[in-house]
């Protein structure tokens, strides 16, 4: 997750729905995508990156939108779609993003085009957002499932992210701060359809496969 989420999570936790724009209902066709959200340092990247490598022909990942400058080793394409203002700023009044955000100056979001582009493959899309872009994506027609993945306690999420050795004590906080409010909003009724609790990663991750195995099994006999 980008910085960007988390310092947007922290400045609005109390609107939810702010800064984002207008996203124009419409139904995808293609396998049920899948939103996966959760603070940094809870595993869900490592969860993500284990799923889609141990079933790379059923799951493609949605690459996000950014205004920002690629950082060293970032690729166009695989890690973001890197683009300008103007353009980004057309496409969202358009209503072309399912949910987006701005920080710092810059504009981050998610396309349907991003995501129309993994079903067409007729694979299962997943889409990692924080607690906003949960919010913002209900407001559509997508009907993806939505998944948390949570740490058991503070404790052991801030003992992660400082074995990391990345983090200088000013943005660990900001990051823990982050998980705090994204640990209190994922328990709201309704905001998940389930939430894992990653105390065991081989645990955490039979329970992602089985939430998903039906829709596995589905792309599967399609392609076959």
């Amino acid at each position: 997750m980008d910085t960007f989420y988390l310092a947007h999570m922290v400045n609005s936790r109390c609107d939810l729905y702010g800064r984002f724009g207008p996203v124009t209902k419409r139904t995808m066709s293609g396998p049920r995508p899948v939103v996966l959200s959760g603070p940094s340092g809870a595993g869900k990247s490592t969860l993500m990156k284990r799923l889609m490598k141990d079933h790379e022909d059923v799951f493609g990942f949605s690459v996000s939108h950014t205004t920002r400058n690629p950082r060293p080793g970032e690729e166009d394409g695989k890690d973001y779609h890197f683009t300008t203002k103007d353009a980004m700023q057309e496409g969202i009044d358009n209503g072309e993003f399912i949910e987006n955000a701005e920080f710092s100056g810059n504009l981050y979001g998610t396309s349907k085009a991003a995501i129309e582009d993994v079903q067409a493959k007729n694979l299962i899309c997943i889409l990692d957002v924080d607690i906003q872009g949960v919010k913002r994506i209900k407001e559509t027609d997508l009907n993806p499932i939505y998944i948390s993945i949570q740490p058991p306690s503070m404790e052991i999420l801030e003992k992660r992210l400082r074995d990391r050795q990345t983090e200088t004590e000013e943005s660990l906080q900001k990051r823990l701060e982050a998980a705090r409010i994204d640990m209190e909003l994922s328990n709201e009724p309704g905001v998940f359809d389930v939430v894992i609790i990653n105390d065991d990663l081989e645990r955490a991750y039979e329970e992602l496969k089985d939430i998903l195995s039906d829709d596995i099994q589905k792309v599967q006999e399609a392609k076959s």
